[in-house]
């Protein structure tokens, strides 16, 4: 068996999930205190936004990650859906609360940002609406879970609603294109290139890497605990509970 295919077993996924959280946790703190520290002091005052402009080096990652994450969850309910996989349910599981408080972090801190440029605290626009949308995807996708007495209907509904909602991602990306919207375009971008001091680009990659390593971080935990909770019981999880305690 392909060596990383045996960590699709619950068993053997626990005690690597509690190895490696940590060390996500400990880089998730060094890439954000690296973020910070270019984002308020080495950043330059932008020429058109000024100082309020600082704000985007946590909302444009919290942005990414929660379009991102919703990606991975639909992902790993798929493989769940269609090959009845455990652990694909659980991560799935797992997930779904770390993208809905990226999608809350994007959504509050947008708003904070638009008062002072846009001159107001909300508007319907494409971006921001598509963005509601996303959560609204994440409340359901975790509601339906729990909506049936059987779990394993739950499971499949919620599975079914991720992968009917990643229609939304495309929508969420290419709405400052497709419709005339007052949110601004990307200044980071594949096709556009980089419309960024270098300093602020290195300060906007470290703050995402930063909420990459979080994600994964305590997506991990998460999903350790939902294993505990699924196989309790079993053998080699009353094993490895024993070997835990001092």
């Amino acid at each position: 068996m392909n060596p990383i295919l045996r960590y699709a077993s619950p068993s053997l996924f626990h005690p690597l999930a509690g190895r490696l959280w940590p060390l996500f946790a400990a880089a998730a703190v060094v890439f954000a205190l690296v973020g910070l520290g270019i984002a308020f002091f080495a950043a330059p005052t932008d020429a058109q936004q000024g100082e309020v402009y600082r704000i985007l080096f946590l909302h444009v990652p919290a942005a990414w990650m929660s379009m991102f994450i919703y990606f991975v969850m639909a992902v790993y309910a798929a493989l769940g859906f269609v090959l009845r996989t455990r652990l694909s349910t659980l991560m799935a599981q797992a997930l779904a609360p770390t993208g809905l408080l990226y999608g809350l972090i994007a959504l509050v801190s947008g708003a904070v940002w638009g008062k002072p440029t846009w001159g107001t605290w909300w508007v319907w626009d494409a971006r921001l609406t598509s963005q509601v949308v996303l959560l609204c995807l994440y409340l359901g996708v975790m509601a339906l879970r729990t909506a049936f007495e059987d779990p394993e209907r739950g499971e499949r509904a919620s599975a079914l609603l991720a992968m009917v909602g990643l229609v939304n991602l495309p929508v969420i990306y290419f709405s400052v294109v497709w419709w005339n919207t007052l949110h601004q375009g990307a200044s980071l971008s594949v096709s556009g290139g980089v419309l960024m001091a270098p300093v602020m680009v290195a300060g906007l990659l470290a703050m995402t890497l930063a909420c990459w390593c979080h994600a994964i971080a305590v997506s991990l935990v998460r999903v350790r605990t939902l294993i505990e909770e699924k196989e309790a019981g079993r053998t080699w999880m009353t094993r490895q509970m024993a070997g835990a305690r001092p």
